[in-house]
């Protein structure tokens, strides 16, 4: 199956309410639709995550993570001059956020992706996912589409998306847009 089929059957799963299994920069990602709260609650639940942690909404523009900032001007000029890349923001976000996604705060994790795989993805999908690292909490991330498949049962995850991980060998830097403050080194 060619990659712009497979691509386009994993973003007709998210937006049917699944779960898909995508690389990324450094690793192996879950991904859904970040609006379905019921696709969000199983992500949760295959990570066996404390629902306070909250989730990276990744995008291939930044219009498809936008609709979630309420940041100054300068704010998004900082973000801007990392996108796309391997940098997660945390910023304010929109009051009409969705705790499930905010772990409750008033910010949001978001990140442009550079990772072509996952860009077109999100392409494909229209707008921006959730994003997490594939595997249980505390527990080593996925680095190939074979290690998703022995980490998680295969009715856990809708689709295995396979590709190469962008070769990074940490997660990305996140940073907070408040303050310029690396919060997690890349």
């Amino acid at each position: 199956m060619r990659l712009n089929l497979r691509v386009g059957k994993a973003a007709q799963l998210m937006r049917d309410g699944g779960v898909v299994a995508y690389p990324t920069e450094s690793v192996y990602g879950l991904g859904c639709d970040p609006l379905d709260p019921a696709a969000v609650a199983r992500v949760m639940d295959l990570k066996q995550r404390n629902p306070e942690a909250g989730f990276i909404v990744i995008g291939a523009e930044l219009a498809d993570v936008r609709p979630y900032l309420d940041v100054s001007d300068a704010q998004l000029q900082a973000m801007r001059a990392d996108w796309p890349g391997p940098v997660t923001w945390v910023a304010p976000c929109n009051r009409d956020v969705p705790a499930w996604l905010t772990g409750g705060r008033t910010t949001i994790a978001v990140r442009v992706t550079a990772h072509p795989g996952a860009a077109a993805l999100c392409r494909a999908f229209g707008r921006g996912i959730l994003s997490t690292s594939a595997n249980r909490s505390g527990r080593p991330p996925a680095k190939t589409a074979l290690q998703v498949r022995l980490r998680f049962d295969e009715k856990q995850i809708d689709y295995v998306l396979p590709g190469p991980t962008g070769g990074a060998d940490r997660p990305t830097e996140i940073r907070d847009a408040a303050t310029g403050r690396v919060l997690r080194a890349g």
